[in-house]
């Protein structure tokens, strides 16, 4: 018989394990030097922002008929659901304060302005990693080169100093999820049902 040991004290402890080590990974990569790294990624965490990088793959999907329009659709889709729940529901509900770059000594050449929302989940890295997953599932050759780009951008966020990594993996995960309603409803369009 196995008995429950898990206590209030002991949530608020492992939550507390947690958040340094989420702190100290945040703490390493801005302690690194990558000279050769930080302008591409300052360059490509801006271009990410609003969604512009999928929203440009998404177009040029839309152009061509069948597989890659739905790709395109079910694409936006994961976007729009990764977005609002980021945006609309999760850094309203956690509230978590950005990071201190100044006091990790984030290079300033990494620097992408700091925004004014809550950390908690990187809505940059939920909305690519939604975007991803929905097309490559209905497009499966566009699944590879799509993931790595998704992390990517999630990786730049706390390269940047934007973020801390336990944001980027949240956003990941909430960008899995949003993938898997708007491809759903994306087929229900395709097969006709409503």
């Amino acid at each position: 018989m196995t008995t429950d040991t898990t206590t209030p004290g002991t949530l608020r402890a492992m939550t507390h394990d947690l958040r340094a080590v989420d702190g100290a990974v945040y703490a390493a990569v801005a302690a690194t030097p990558t000279p050769t790294l930080d302008t591409a990624l300052r360059r490509l965490s801006t271009a990410a922002n609003h969604s512009k990088i999928s929203f440009t793959v998404a177009a040029a999907l839309a152009l061509v008929p069948g597989r890659p329009r739905r790709a395109a659709l079910a694409g936006f889709g994961a976007i729009a659901v990764a977005s609002a729940s980021a945006n609309l529901l999760g850094k309203r509900l956690v509230r978590r304060p950005r990071p201190d770059r100044e006091a990790a000594r984030v290079v300033v050449s990494r620097h992408v302005p700091m925004p004014d929302s809550a950390s908690f989940p990187s809505g940059h890295t939920a909305s690519a990693v939604a975007f991803a997953t929905a097309v490559g599932a209905v497009l499966p050759p566009a699944a590879l080169p799509l993931a790595a780009l998704a992390w990517t951008v999630g990786y730049s966020r706390v390269h940047t100093g934007v973020h801390y990594p336990g944001d980027v993996v949240a956003g990941a995960f909430l960008g899995l999820a949003s993938a898997g309603v708007s491809v759903a409803v994306t087929n229900r369009i395709a097969a006709g049902r409503p």
